[in-house]
């Protein structure tokens, strides 16, 4: 996911530099929406992890 979130910043930078603003904001926009939705869902991930973890209790 951070792969796609990279690439639509590529994409904007490139098309900024170009003078592309309307798909270089619009490239920007997903590539923060992406980012974040990445980082929640590790955040999430590593939550059920810890529990997960704490939850057993066989040795």
């Amino acid at each position: 996911m951070l792969n796609w979130a990279l690439t639509f910043l590529v994409v904007a930078l490139i098309a900024a530099v170009l003078g592309f603003g309307g798909i270089a904001g619009t490239a920007m926009e997903i590539a923060k929406i992406i980012f974040f939705v990445a980082i929640i869902l590790f955040v999430i991930s590593a939550v059920m992890g810890l529990l997960r973890g704490r939850s057993s209790g066989a040795p």
